[in-house]
């Protein structure tokens, strides 16, 4: 057998697409569909009737601001830190209620998309001007390896948009042990959960009859043929959202309507579909309190308060990392 020659990836992004669409089954990353057009698409996704999950947190985080602001609030100030901030509209609710109390904070949004950050800085220069904001662009992992530096005072980590559910629970415990390893007794971390509750609620959430997520989810495509000399066709495949409930996991699939081959330029790489074969792109969790005490219990932390909406649809917790016993 002849030894495959090495390939030098351009970036990330070519060496994760390369890696997906040569594995079987085939899958692509959900973090790529986030390039300016796939951040547009998100924001017009929050404001669809069918996707709850933003309407449910928003209305927590409105009826619970008070009460959350002062959990997080220390004589000392706070380092208010973000992780995948988005547009940052529902954070805003919570920065008003810290400003308005005159709590001390510096608020660090941290999100892979430098364009969605340049457009948050704006807009809370214009709506809260008196906010101390310092942006960070970069991805989740890179971000927790610089989180044990904000150490001279009480840190409040913000996990928004059930975030967390783009994960398996394998890597979902990994996620939050590095997020324990980096807290201190007086820390926080401030995390949303969408819960189970009725499978086709769920679907319904993924799958608009407006078609947007569907063109969310062929942003992967679109993505590929513009930076990486792609040629497929996304009009040739199915935007598909299945649910299981026993499991809690909703996973989107692209799905090839015929068979086909697609050339990738600058990966110097063919690939080829089979009718009806299937490219895995994104799977979104969905939890009970069990399970995120589970997963808490797992990674080192420990539930202290919860938040949920009227109908219990999405939820968001206080976690603080567990005390040593023999301390």
């Amino acid at each position: 057998m002849k030894n495959q020659p090495e390939i030098t990836f351009k970036s990330a992004f070519a060496e994760d697409t390369y890696k997906g669409l040569k594995n079987y089954p085939k899958f692509l990353l959900s973090k790529y569909i986030y390039d300016k057009k796939g951040d547009k698409l998100f924001q017009k996704i929050m404001e669809m009737p069918e996707y709850y999950l933003t309407s449910c947190e928003f209305d927590i985080l409105k009826l619970n601001a008070e009460d959350i602001a002062n959990a997080f609030s220390s004589k000392n100030g706070i380092d208010l830190i973000e992780l995948g901030a988005g547009d940052g509209k529902k954070t805003k609710i919570l920065l008003r209620e810290m400003v308005d109390k005159k709590y001390k904070f510096d608020y660090l949004p941290i999100d892979i998309s430098q364009n969605v950050l340049d457009e948050l800085e704006e807009s809370l220069k214009n709506e809260i001007p008196e906010a101390s904001v310092k942006v960070q662009q970069g991805t989740y992992f890179k971000t927790l390896e610089k989180l044990a530096e904000y150490n001279n005072r009480k840190k409040v980590i913000l996990v928004l948009g059930s975030n967390i559910g783009n994960l398996s629970h394998k890597e979902a415990v990994e996620f939050l042990s590095n997020i324990a390893n980096a807290m201190r007794a007086e820390d926080m971390l401030f995390m949303g959960f969408d819960q189970k509750k009725d499978p086709q609620k769920i679907l319904d959430a993924y799958n608009d009859p407006a078609g947007i997520t569907e063109e969310f989810n062929k942003n992967l495509l679109v993505r590929i043929n513009s930076e990486l000399g792609g040629n497929f066709d996304p009009d040739s495949f199915l935007h598909w959202e299945t649910y299981n409930p026993e499991t809690g996991t909703a996973r989107s699939f692209l799905v090839s309507k015929k068979a086909q081959k697609v050339h990738i330029e600058k990966l110097d790489l063919k690939v080829e579909f089979e009718a009806w074969e299937s490219i895995h792109t994104e799977i979104s969790q969905k939890y009970d309190d069990s399970v995120v005490r589970w997963l808490a219990d797992e990674a080192g932390l420990h539930v202290e308060k919860i938040f949920g909406d009227r109908e219990n649809c999405y939820k968001n917790y206080i976690f603080r990392r567990k005390t040593d016993p023999a301390n």
